[in-house]
């Protein structure tokens, strides 16, 4: 068992409601330091609703939260002095460079002329920027300019990171230099709250995966805890002649459904205790297996089970 961490974000019964339209009902969510939490969820779940929120940028009707340490509604300067947050558009200003842009936010964020400097220059090397920090952003590609957007808000040296939605509309390539930021800052402890619509993202960078829908978290746990949530997992083994198959398809009560094919697909839920126990009764039945693969549901699936709707109808909230 690992070494428990203090919660850098902590929701306890976060309400919102726009007119008579509810966005959050009750809303609890913790979420470690020095981890990444993804937010998934469905069109108007409530998920940039939930980071406008956390970030002070839009008042909650109800709830406690607390963000590394401060109270939202009694210290909301103090979360804002331990924050940073990149939204589905970058919020960089096309008439200065990118090297003029950092400095900008460094001095809105009081630092000192050399100290700002400083911390533009590593920024810029550490973003891959350099060769283009005295351009203005509008020639960036869209993965540049997220990059710039993230690297502004880390001028403050920030505790928590807000992601909302940061890769939207990038092509692979800048999605995954996205990923390896979001990497790099969770090795260096800080703590990332994102939300997004690529369930792989989710998969690749997320120690934690919350799923919201009507304003509750409907499912919450690890990538491979929410897949085994679903049925349709299997194990396909593969035998070497057909006195093999039958014998397994006899043990494990499973027929084959092409027998020709020497393969048998058995339900499973893709533990290792199911697996070692399959194994088991093969090997007590004196059946040698020559292959095996181990399938389980992927996101999409725990996806459209527990909302309904699949991911494909999804846009950013």
């Amino acid at each position: 068992m690992g070494t428990s961490r203090d919660t850098a974000v902590s929701v306890t019964g976060l309400c919102k409601a726009f007119g008579s339209t509810v966005v959050l009902d009750g809303l609890d969510l913790a979420v470690a330091e020095g981890s990444v939490y993804a937010l998934l969820g469905p069109n108007g779940a409530g998920k940039t609703t939930t980071v406008d929120i956390l970030s002070t940028l839009t008042p909650a009707d109800a709830g406690q939260v607390s963000v590394a340490g401060h109270d939202l509604a009694r210290d909301p300067a103090g979360v804002r002095s331990a924050i940073a947050v990149t939204g589905q558009f970058s919020a960089v200003d096309d008439l200065l460079t990118g090297r003029e842009n950092l400095r900008l936010m460094a001095d809105l964020n009081h630092l000192g002329r050399r100290e700002g400097r400083r911390r533009a220059t590593d920024l810029l090397e550490r973003f891959d920027l350099v060769e283009a920090a005295d351009r203005r952003p509008a020639t960036y590609s869209g993965g540049m300019r997220r990059r710039l957007d993230l690297a502004m808000g880390l001028l403050g040296d920030p505790r928590v990171v807000f992601l909302d939605e940061p890769t939207t509309g990038l092509d692979p390539r800048s999605r995954r230099a996205m990923w390896d930021v979001v990497r790099g800052l969770v090795a260096e402890g800080v703590t990332i709250l994102l939300t997004t619509q690529y369930l792989e993202e989710a998969d690749r960078l997320a120690e934690r995966i919350g799923l919201l829908d009507g304003g509750r978290l409907v499912a919450e746990g690890t990538s491979d805890e929410l897949k085994r949530l679903v049925p349709g997992g299997a194990v396909r083994l593969t035998f070497a002649d057909a006195d093999a198959l039958e014998t397994a398809g006899r043990v494990l009560g499973v027929p084959p459904g092409d027998p020709a094919a020497l393969v048998l697909e058995v339900p499973s839920d893709g533990s290792v205790h199911a697996l070692r126990s399959l194994l088991a009764r093969l090997d007590d039945s004196r059946v040698d297996v020559a292959g095996l693969t181990v399938t389980t549901p992927g996101l999409d699936d725990v996806f459209l089970a527990l909302t309904g709707r699949p991911t494909s109808e999804e846009v950013p909230a």
